[in-house]
């Protein structure tokens, strides 16, 4: 695919971005809508898409294990060097380290990835794999450090005073309800109804499927749409970017995608399109979940709004060069 050809292929994707970035900054439209429109498509259009291809789809090819193994031995891999880069750095606090290395590892799926996949390749089905391990895998990971480490600091300023027997004891409540709400957002809903389903075998009505089908194509560019308003009503401070977040940056949007192509090609022998797939996966930014765990959790805001602004805007500049990495 040549230079011409990778850009008609982003054009549309430039275009919903774009546009909703500068309508954002132009102040047409308010940068605060982009929370109706992120929600619209992460608990209605994205779902409705992901359910109707997984339940279309063939499992036993969606579901290459070589091709999951590989990445998932990247991931832990990406974990490892971004946690110890961290401690290196001097950053001791667990809930600091998690944060960080969510930022090295997790990728935007719904609002980059998925709408980026359709764009160029017709399809999303090669993330839905991907998009359980990290939801059921990762961010459990880093829910779990968030948790514990939220407890142990309202336990720890509880014994000065009042109610730390309280504190400590609500860690494991709290820590339940985050997992349960992990496994119950609607994209995990829709991938595992839709792979149940399929497996059963069960028929579901061609009107509900159309239904699904003409939700699930508005995903894409809302989702992108929602994303450029959020970014152009935010704004980009390039001058203030530290040289934290640039090693972060970097890592996300150029070495862990060169280690998914060494660990997946290498190591487990990945070839052809699933190489290619797995490779553009991990060249996706920071997910904007980071930005809502951290306030969440009170722990890295403001580097949090910088890594998700900074490598969104960083993944779609190298986009095109991975875009024509792949179809070389």
């Amino acid at each position: 695919m040549g230079s011409v050809a990778t850009l008609e292929k982003l054009l549309p994707v430039l275009l919903a971005f774009g546009c909703g970035a500068v309508l954002a900054k132009r102040k047409v439209v308010p940068a605060e809508a982009s929370k109706a429109f992120a929600d619209y498509a992460f608990l209605f259009a994205v779902p409705c898409y992901l359910f109707g291809n997984i339940y279309a789809s063939d499992l036993g090819a969606l579901f290459n294990w070589r091709a999951l193994s590989g990445y998932a031995a990247t991931a832990a891999l990406a974990v490892l060097l971004v946690g110890l880069a961290a401690r290196a750095r001097g950053v001791r606090e667990p809930r600091g380290v998690a944060l960080r290395i969510m930022a090295g590892v997790q990728v935007n799926t719904a609002y980059f990835a998925v709408p980026v996949f359709i764009t160029v390749f017709g399809t999303a089905a090669p993330i839905f794999p991907v998009l359980l391990f990290q939801v059921c895998v990762l961010s459990l990971v880093v829910i779990s450090i968030m948790e514990l480490g939220r407890a142990d600091d309202a336990a720890e300023g509880g014994a000065a005073g009042d109610g730390a027997a309280v504190a400590g004891a609500s860690g494991p409540g709290r820590l339940a309800r985050a997992v349960v709400a992990s496994l119950t957002t609607p994209l995990v809903l829709a991938c595992n109804a839709g792979i149940l389903l399929n497996l059963l075998s069960l028929p579901v009505p061609k009107v509900v499927l159309d239904g699904f089908a003409f939700v699930g194509d508005s995903a894409s560019p809302v989702a992108l749409f929602a994303l450029g308003l959020h970014l152009g009503g935010l704004g980009l401070d390039v001058r203030g970017t530290t040289r934290e977040e640039i090693g972060l940056i970097a890592f996300k949007c150029l070495a862990f995608p060169l280690l998914a192509w060494g660990v997946c090609g290498g190591l487990f022998g990945v070839t052809g399109d699933w190489l290619k797939y797995l490779v553009l996966i991990a060249a996706m930014p920071t997910p904007q979940n980071l930005f809502i765990f951290a306030q969440r959790y009170d722990v890295g805001v403001d580097l949090s709004a910088a890594l998700v602004i900074k490598s969104s805007v960083a993944a779609l500049l190298l986009l095109p060069l991975w875009i024509q990495w792949a179809a070389a």
